[in-house]
């Protein structure tokens, strides 16, 4: 019981101090200190609990704590009321004024006459969710310390430092994260699943710029979409079957619970993104990169998929499933194509976010032990990859004033390590589907077995995500003329994180079979009884594979003085520094090497329309279907 608490207290306790705290040494050593203690924390407990056989429920006998939890919920209702109004944006405050009048209806009318046995339950898939929050959060909160200062002190200085408020909102973000995946009263989801919605926000919304604003309004209006069907799923549930705990619910069975679990994954569709409502997330990326890498990696996205992963047994076999599968099949699809169209690295690593949770959201809607397994290796390596790529990308951003990949030409060169770190973090992008891609990779195979027409969405993805990963890889490890290095002036705490997250990318390869026996197999066998393996060949086809594309940027690591840059060969038509060369009419021409993008055929403005449409009448069909079951 201290543990799953401790984890919610401990980053409330931070924000606090932080708030408090106007002495930037002392703040940045509480960062430091309560970032390691939640790391701690998350470590203590997945080595004291994980082999645990039980699931553990437990519950907070405090009288008021109810009452006090609607207060939180009420005085958010009214805070994003007064945002909307502010901003005059009804639809905001119209939505935030329902849900709250129907949850303080439904508290005083229902609620408080329902007894919920465990406020608190801690099982497998929990443990793993908090190994990622709090691991590569805390990684992010360190990282934040400095890049804060130089993004105000040197880059942007026009822009107000409000980087204590955005700190401290970072903390609460990790706590409420931790309050969804330990909370099993699904009214105290609720409140934090509203105040991550409220933290997302006021994140995205820091600069306060025209642009930054309109984005935030636009991830609160979605998100509050979401909130409302999970209110009414809420309702929906107490009403019916009398209950308002997710064990329970887990447990009912297709029958009486269909209809609240597709508003409750209706809910973890906007929160991840999905198609139709991919937009906010692509929005997200005019926030300060520490807030671009925490929604993407560990908090908010992960919040949505991880819901729809708790009903991923409901959901099998139905109809229901099958339009979310599609759902995430058609975002996994569009959104890796458009990547390719992409040369902003943020956006790059936005569209990839979406495609990859839109893989998630397939194996979750079709259910089985196969594609569960699937879906949560593909959480553990894209919350460590990508947040490792948007860290890098952030200090790449304010070395070269530029995040267009085409401005990365020669990276290698000027800035060795970022380099060969961020092609650790895009290795480890593909190599885990590589991994499993060898003769029995647990998605196809799901796929194949349950509707093969859903491998072919995964199959012309993949494709599109090799291409764009690739295309930026090479960008890296071009050299064109002499560069001069520019890597200097990197904090501690920066190279701490992109060290750790560095590192655990490149174990989580090298081991995941270990992993996967050791963390995610006991859980599918608790949920099915059977579980996926990996057999001896594989293994050591995976472990040949892995270890010869590992070679590719470990060799770059004596990059500098060691390796001498030579020309390219151009006929014999180089001239000046070896960047220019004489072309016709002997006018010299400096020498350009950049990627084809497509965007003619494969931009945003010409499939996002096509992925939202589609979207939106597989979310129709979902919905009608549920009713009819109801």
């Amino acid at each position: 019981m201290f543990l799953p608490v401790a984890l919610i207290i401990v980053p409330l306790l931070c924000a606090f101090f932080i708030s408090l705290i106007s002495n930037s040494r002392i703040r940045d050593f509480i960062i430091f200190f309560f970032s390691g203690i939640i790391c701690i924390l998350s470590l203590t407990l997945l080595f004291t609990t994980y082999h645990s056989e039980k699931i553990q429920y437990f519950s907070i006998d405090i009288p008021s704590i109810d009452i006090l939890f609607m207060s939180i919920e009420v005085f958010i209702g009214i805070f994003i009321v007064f945002i909307g109004i502010k901003y005059k944006r009804l639809s905001i405050s119209v939505l935030a004024f329902i849900q709250t009048v129907i949850m303080v209806w439904f508290e005083f009318s229902t609620g408080h006459k329902i007894y919920v046995a465990y406020n608190f339950f801690v099982d497998k898939l929990s443990i793993l969710m908090a190994l990622v929050i709090g691991v590569i959060g805390s990684l992010i909160c360190v990282y934040s310390v400095n890049y804060m200062k130089e993004f105000h002190n040197q880059y942007h200085k026009e822009i107000k430092d409000r980087s204590r408020a955005l700190l401290s909102i970072l903390f609460i973000f990790i706590s409420a994260m931790f309050g969804i995946i330990f909370f099993n009263n699904l009214t105290w989801i609720y409140l934090a699943w509203e105040i991550t919605t409220l933290c997302s926000f006021l994140l995205i919304g820091y600069k306060q710029t025209e642009e930054s604003r309109k984005n935030a309004l636009r991830a609160l209006l979605f998100n509050l979409m979401g909130g409302l069907a999970f209110v009414i799923g809420i309702v929906f549930l107490a009403k019916t079957n009398g209950i308002m705990e997710l064990d329970k619910l887990m447990r009912i069975g297709q029958a009486g619970a269909l209809l609240p679990v597709i508003l409750f994954c209706f809910a973890g569709l906007t929160k991840s993104a999905q198609m139709p409502f991919s937009k906010w997330l692509l929005g997200a990326m005019v926030a300060p990169t520490p807030v671009s890498a925490l929604l993407h990696s560990s908090t908010m996205v992960k919040a949505g998929v991880y819901l729809i992963l708790r009903f991923a047994t409901i959901l099998e076999g139905t109809l229901a499933g099958m339009m979310i599968a599609l759902i995430g099949a058609v975002t996994f699809l569009f959104g890796s194509f458009i990547a390719i169209s992409e040369s902003d690295a943020k956006k790059i690593l936005a569209y990839s976010t979406v495609a990859n949770l839109g893989l998630i959201v397939l194996c979750a809607g079709i259910g089985t032990y196969e594609a569960l397994w699937a879906a949560i290796l593909l959480i553990i390596f894209h919350a460590v990859s990508k947040c490792l790529l948007f860290l890098c990308v952030g200090i790449v951003e304010h070395k070269l004033h530029s995040r267009n990949i085409e401005d990365m030409t020669s990276l290698i060169i000027t800035m060795p390590k970022i380099s060969i770190m961020m092609q650790i973090g895009m290795a480890g992008m593909f190599l885990a589907p590589f991994g499993m891609l060898i003769r029995k990779w647990a998605v196809l195979k799901a796929l194949v077995d349950y509707n093969p027409i859903l491998a072919v969405f995964v199959i012309f993805g993949s494709s599109a995500t090799l291409m764009y990963w690739i295309k930026w890889v090479g960008k890296l490890i071009i050299v064109t003329g002499q560069r001069e290095k520019i890597e200097e002036g990197i904090s501690f705490g920066q190279w701490f994180s992109l060290s750790g997250l560095a590192v655990l990318t490149i174990a989580f390869c090298m081991f995941f079979p270990v992993m996967s026996s050791v963390l995610i197999e006991p859980y599918i066998i608790e949920i099915f009884g059977i579980s996926v393996t990996m057999s001896h060949g594989n293994v050591v086809i995976m472990s040949i594979m892995l270890s010869m594309i590992m070679l590719f940027p470990l060799s770059f690591i004596n990059y500098g003085k060691q390796v001498k840059v030579v020309d390219a060969f151009l006929c014999g038509a180089n001239t000046g520094d070896g960047a220019q060369f004489t072309g016709s009419a002997r006018a010299v021409y400096d020498i350009e090497i950049k990627n084809y993008y497509f965007s003619k055929y494969f931009g945003e403005n010409i499939l996002l329309k096509y992925g939202r449409n589609i979207a939106i009448a597989l979310i129709v069909i979902m919905f009608i279907f549920a009713l009819n079951k109801a």
